[in-house]
């Protein structure tokens, strides 16, 4: 195209086969995929910027998740043909890349003349492997795949060259695009157009209060960004990349959400929330707006991050909800995954944070290659303790499968330490342990996992204690839903 033509762009996802039936794939907006029997959908926050921005420009673009909206593969491929886009954008993971392969193909030999690119970050770290197993046009590396594909959607508009950081082709020849940086602001993207983005589909996470709510990113992704199991650390956001917006930019959308959308929670999905100077001003502004009485805050945290003034002036700013990564119970593997904690950090900042008033929600991981039953049950008892004594409110177990692109991966094929091929991307997708350990089946692993949804959220003095909180129809609605949740998870780690 040339001549600053537009382009029709379908921005999302398309559909997916699970494995387990009756199961929802869990892809956006996920560092993990798993397939839940809860169904659940969380709002992708950086392709409906994507999104919005291309529409700014002057494009025609339509929001498409297949997965969200139930849409069948008959009638994905009949929108296709109805709508006839120019560009048909979407993101994928390991465990259905294949997938995402096959389908790249199917389109391409029905519709010859459509364009298509793919994000992610599997495709970030290996986007050669991507641009050999199928017939896609485009390949963005890096978690900045918004103003990526902004770039990229006006090169071709002008006729003008791809941009460094997206791979493409030249007629046959695969043209290696290297990293994307980013140069600009966070600040310069736009504040994402729920409208467009339909954010009344994602409104299925238990843990989430208010309703509607809505997910943004505060910051790409975390300011720590060592941990050695997280994908997102070393192929969207590698060492030097991470950025922040401005807490000013932050508040904005935060007006945009509760004075536009209706927002009554709003989910900050960085991977962990600015800390110092940052945060103590977008609490300011918070505060000062009056925004705190208005809308309810939840983002992720560090145990170790802050102390109890800070969390003290969290609650007074709104926030209700904080997200932790306990990971494990054990030093020796806090140390190994790099996390950057101590043990003793953990139990005393689930303390200060429930002393300010706090909500918080723990997640954990079973299935270490290196770690010993005992000392996954060590991790176990150490969350059953902060749980039944009132010191966490929600409690998130998943077995540990690191992706390529993780020092953790890489680790574990060096060692031997996978059940699995390296390539079978398909059994990365956490209905089975892929990794060996020292004295554990793989049926054990699954079954700590179901122990805590069964054992702790379902033992008469959690369910005592949470019944106690119990003070608006608000909250009734907020604990059946939990109860929901928690026995599909009892559903996903049965055999």
């Amino acid at each position: 195209m040339s001549g600053d033509v537009k382009m029709k762009i379908i921005v999302g996802y398309p559909p997916l086969e699970t494995k387990r039936k009756g199961a929802t794939p869990l892809l956006s907006q996920n560092r993990q995929y798993q397939e839940f029997h809860n169904e659940t959908f969380i709002f992708p926050v950086v392709l409906g910027t994507a999104a919005t921005w291309l529409k700014n420009n002057g494009n025609d673009v339509i929001w498409l998740d297949c997965i969200a909206e139930k849409i069948s593969h008959g009638d994905f491929i009949s929108l296709i043909k109805k709508e006839k886009p120019n560009l048909f954008f979407f993101e994928t993971k390991c465990p259905v890349v294949k997938q995402h392969w096959k389908m790249v193909d199917e389109l391409k030999e029905k519709f010859p003349k459509l364009k298509i690119a793919i994000c992610g970050d599997h495709v970030s770290f290996l986007p050669k492997e991507t641009m050999k197993n199928c017939n896609v046009d485009f390949v963005i590396t890096s978690g900045y795949y918004d103003f990526a594909v902004v770039d990229l959607v006006e090169a071709i508009e002008k006729g003008a060259k791809i941009p460094e950081g997206i791979w493409h082709r030249n007629n046959v020849k695969i043209v290696e695009g290297g990293t994307y940086n980013l140069t600009k602001k966070l600040d310069e993207a736009p504040i994402i157009d729920r409208t467009l983005t339909k954010n009344h589909l994602y409104q299925k996470e238990y843990n989430l209060k208010g309703r509607p709510y809505a997910y943004i990113m505060s910051a790409r992704d975390c300011y720590w960004g060592k941990c050695k199991f997280c994908v997102w650390n070393f192929t969207l956001y590698p060492k030097g990349s991470f950025r922040f917006r401005s807490p000013e930019n932050v508040m904005e959308e935060v007006k945009y959400l509760v004075d536009v959308a209706g927002i009554r929670e709003i989910f900050d999905d960085a991977g962990t929330i600015t800390v110092g100077e940052w945060l103590k001003k977008f609490c300011k502004l918070m505060i000062e707006s009056g925004y705190n009485k208005k809308v309810v805050y939840s983002c992720n945290m560090r145990f170790g991050a802050v102390g109890l003034e800070e969390y003290k002036l969290m609650k007074e700013a709104g926030f209700r909800l904080l997200k932790f990564g306990l990971e494990s119970a054990n030093q020796r593997t806090l140390d190994r995954i790099d996390k950057g904690i101590k043990v003793s950090d953990i139990e005393e900042g689930c303390k200060m944070a429930k002393k300010a008033g706090l909500d918080l929600h723990l997640t954990m991981m079973v299935g270490y290659f290196f770690e010993t039953r005992k000392e996954a049950m060590n991790t176990l008892k150490l969350a059953r303790n902060l749980m039944l004594n009132g010191y966490a409110d929600i409690l998130q177990a998943t077995v540990v499968v690191p992706y390529p692109g993780t020092p953790l991966y890489e680790e574990a094929v060096k060692e031997n330490m996978l059940l699995v091929e390296k390539d079978d991307y398909e059994k990365f997708d956490m209905t089975m342990p892929i990794l060996k350990t020292p004295d554990m089946t793989s049926e054990e692993i699954m079954g700590i996992c179901d122990s805590i949804y069964s054992k702790i959220f379902l033992s008469p003095r959690y369910i005592a204690r949470h019944l106690c909180k119990i003070k608006s129809l608000d909250d009734v609605k907020y604990t059946l839903k939990g109860l929901k949740a928690v026995l599909g998870h009892v559903k996903d780690f049965s055999k």
